[in-house]
């Protein structure tokens, strides 16, 4: 049994959705999921499990940042037996091609966190999603009639950086399309454990303009990413 998540191990499912937001998590489960366990409350951050079209599929919250992430994403791996993660969050667009509720796939992520510096040295490591959930998922909202746009993001350890303009600003040199901040450590964990992970992502707020959704919006109405999450695992 692990620290952060307490349950019995039958009780996870192989595929998990990872919303930063436990109360996203229940929202989630209770929308898109039949006959669902509540299987976490440590910490308050909800893990459920669930039907999906026949298919079992747990929701498991993780909190804000990499750090934090790496918690649950170890646990669900290491002690659950997980296979096939893929993160549902919101991002910062600072691309023009991006408005507020777009899905976006992160098909790779820049990042400015010490982590991976500290696990690799000087080896320049690239944290990449894995390809047949990126196609899935490229194949997912095709069929939902869902526009999705496909790039990389720029995931970073501060909300708030007194140096976040100068960075915002190479990231969008170098093509990156938003900023959120979990999406490399997902990636990471993918290529080191040999599972499958892909990250999904709905535009919260626009770095370019200043818009924003709402934050009980962030919480209860970004279904348009689940669905294609869902169908991603399940076609």
């Amino acid at each position: 049994m692990s620290i952060h998540i307490v349950t019995d191990k039958s009780l996870v499912a192989p595929d998990v959705l990872l919303p930063g937001d436990p109360l996203r998590a229940e929202h989630i489960a209770k929308t898109f999921l039949s006959d669902v366990v509540q299987y976490n409350t440590i910490r308050g951050m909800n893990g459920f499990t669930g039907s999906y079209n026949g298919q079992r599929i747990s929701v498991q919250g993780t909190g804000m940042g990499m750090p934090s992430f790496s918690i649950y994403a170890h646990e669900l791996i290491d002690t659950y037996g997980a296979k096939r993660l893929i993160r549902v969050g919101t991002c910062g667009t600072i691309s023009e091609d991006l408005n507020l509720r777009d899905v976006l796939i992160a098909q790779a992520s820049d990042c400015d966190s010490g982590m991976n510096p500290s696990r690799f040295g000087l080896y320049q490591f690239a944290p990449t999603a894995t390809y047949e959930l990126l196609a899935s998922a490229v194949r997912a909202s095709e069929a939902l009639g869902q526009k999705a746009v496909v790039g990389t993001v720029f995931t970073t350890d501060q909300f708030y950086d007194e140096k976040g303009e100068e960075k915002n600003e190479l990231a969008k040199k170098t093509g990156a399309l938003a900023i959120e901040m979990e999406c490399a450590e997902l990636y990471t964990l993918g290529r080191l454990k040999r599972i499958q992970a892909l990250t999904l992502l709905t535009v919260s707020d626009s770095l370019l303009t200043g818009e924003q959704v709402p934050p009980k919006d962030r919480q209860n109405t970004f279904n348009s990413m689940i669905e294609v999450a869902l169908k991603t695992l399940f076609p």
